[in-house]
Formats: structure tokens, sequence, C-alpha cells
């Protein structure tokens, strides 16, 4: 197996490449348009044929022409709604690379349709445990899902999970989900009522711009 995290240091976003070797090939995870050249030397290095681009959430209209770019590796884009170029996931889908199974988890609440991704002891969750740090969205977009999702469905897991975000902010980018059910600042400790109470009192958010940067 392969595996490879691509990290932005000014944005904080966080890419994944997954590739069975034996069999070349392999998934993306959160990839970002604007990284094209790297992703297709990554799989040409390899000679890797990419089956899928797994993506937790988009966040529209700041990510408008994503699909559209990201259609250029030439995989299904898989998201939790469909648009144009994309492929809609549901809960409990299963992805095939190789050998290898990804599973389709439905954690809407960062986003309306957002999905996490698990494979072997790894969950790539995307923003879904960044209350108040996602570069495109500071504020959640349904806390109510948002907490079913994370406390219903993360944090049932495993205590060894991998808990892979899409960003952080000055964080770290893996922890397990033991160390995210007694440590989140909002999920851990909290009733749903004092966790939605925080969540409102967060500032409002800033006016987000509606066109894609290569600075985001």
């Amino acid at each position: 197996m392969y595996f490879r995290i691509l990290h932005d240091e000014s944005s904080g976003e966080l890419s994944y490449l997954l590739a069975d070797v034996d069999a070349r090939e392999a998934v993306l995870v959160d990839p970002r348009g604007r990284d094209l050249p790297l992703l297709q030397s990554l799989l040409a290095e390899r000679e890797l044929r990419l089956c899928w681009v797994l993506r937790t959430h988009h966040h529209a209209p700041v990510m408008a022409t994503e699909p559209a770019l990201l259609a250029n590796l030439e995989a299904p884009i898989v998201q939790g709604h469909s648009a144009g170029l994309v492929k809609p996931a549901v809960h409990g889908d299963m992805l095939a690379f190789g050998n290898e199974m990804v599973s389709v988890m439905a954690t809407p609440g960062h986003t309306g349709s957002c999905l996490s991704f698990a494979w072997r002891d790894r969950l790539f969750c995307g923003g879904l445990l960044a209350v108040d740090a996602c570069p495109h969205q500071p504020y959640p977009a349904d806390p109510q899902a948002l907490w079913e999702s994370v406390r219903q469905r993360v944090f049932t897991l495993p205590d060894e999970t991998l808990l892979f975000a899409g960003h952080e902010r000055r964080a770290r980018a893996v922890s397990t989900v033991l160390e995210q059910r007694r440590w989140h600042p909002f999920f851990a400790g909290l009733s749903r009522d004092e966790y939605l109470a925080r969540v409102a009192a967060l500032p409002s958010p800033k006016k987000i711009e509606t066109t894609d940067h290569a600075r985001h």
C-alpha cells in the first residue's frame, strides 16, 4: 500500500492519496483543482490508475469550478450531492480500488451533504471536526446535524480509529476517536444544548468571496 498526505501550509488544506501498488489503483480524497499537475505526477510516478476522486464536501459558490477542474483527472468524482460532473454517494456505499475498499459514511453538518470515507483504521472526515476553523466556511451549515454526525457516527467508532482532517489551523491534522471524544472543545463533555449554545455564540461568519482563488 501507498499513502501520501498533501498539505498546503498557507491555507491548512489537506488532501490524501491512497493506492494499492500491487494492483496499481488509487483514490484521492479532497484533492484541489489547482494541484492538478502535482496529482498527475504522483499518479504517473507509480503508474497508478485513479479509480475515484472522493470529496468530503463542497463549498459553493466559493469552489464553483472545482468539479470541472477535477474532471481532468479522468476518474468518477464522488460527493454527497449530484451536480453536473459529480457522482452522488450515500451512506453505506462501498468503493473498490485494487484489493481495497472505501466505505462511505454520511456525516452532514459542516455542509448539508458532507461525507466521510472510511478505509482500514482511518476515517477521512473533511471539515467535520473543524467547527470554527474552515477557511471557506467558519460556521457549521447545520449545527444540529453536525452534532448527530459526530456523536452518533464518528464517536461510536473504535477508540483507535485515526481521524484525518480536510484542513487544520495551527493544529494536528490527525487524531483518534478517543482523543476527540475526550477533548474536543465542542463535542466532549457538553450536552447537545450546551454545544448548540456554544456554536450560536461564535462570531458572525465573515463574508466569503464567491470566486475561486489560487490562494484559498
